[in-house]
């Protein structure tokens, strides 16, 4: 059986996407690891819709401050020159156009670029919480996520048939075994994971995947 790359390695990749000065926000799970794995050089301003700008990577154990979790509950670390402010001005500033990057888990990707990541069906429940406004108002909206899902079937699928997020809004998904760029003729194999050939993540892809001409193995 195939290796496939733990969480840690998933935001790994997802971190270098990020450019020095982006304004970025970070979802629930994954994503919410991204701030730990930022190449060294590159300041990043993490936002927060609850209303905190410039936010660090996560505190050191006993430097926890029960006022400063990120979207995860997890504890932050502070960072000279952070803000706070109302939260109706931190969805301002995502539908305003002002976020560079958000960094989302997905329960399912289309071809098309759909996003379905806020209510499992079998389950009657979800929770939207400022996934639709991040997704429509964000510059860029990279996905990260596990490339199966538990019930062992694909999540980047041909159609969602999970309630949408929102419509063609994804550019980019890297998942434990591939990262893939989706685009207007296709979805874009651009790398695998370490043993993964083309053929492979395609038996755990419902779409027809096109391979990148520099297909090559996941860098972190």
């Amino acid at each position: 059986m195939l290796d496939r790359l733990p969480r840690e390695v998933i935001a790994m990749r997802v971190a270098r996407e990020l450019k020095d000065g982006d304004i970025v926000n970070l979802g629930l799970g994954i994503p919410s690891l991204c701030s730990q794995y930022v190449p060294e050089g590159r300041t990043i301003l993490y936002h927060s819709e609850s209303g905190v700008l410039n936010y660090g990577p996560m505190a050191e154990e006993g430097e926890e401050d029960d006022d400063l979790i990120n979207a995860s509950g997890q504890f932050l670390g502070p960072t000279p020159g952070m803000s706070f402010f109302h939260s109706a001005d931190a969805f301002g500033m995502i539908r305003g156009g002002h976020i560079d990057v958000t960094v989302l888990g997905a329960l399912q990707v289309s071809e098309k670029g759909d996003l379905s990541n806020w209510m499992l069906p079998s389950r009657g429940i979800g929770n939207v919480g400022g996934a639709m406004d991040l997704a429509v108002g964000a510059k860029r909206v990279i996905v990260a996520m596990e490339h199966k899902g538990r019930d062992g079937e694909p999540k980047v699928v041909s159609e969602c048939s999970f309630p949408l997020t929102s419509p063609t809004c994804v550019s980019l998904i890297v998942t434990d075994i591939a990262v893939i760029s989706v685009e207007q003729k296709g979805l874009i194999l651009k790398e695998t994971a370490p043993g993964w050939r083309l053929e492979d993540v395609q038996k755990e892809t419902e779409p027809e995947l096109i391979p990148a001409n520099d297909l090559k193995e996941i860098e972190i």
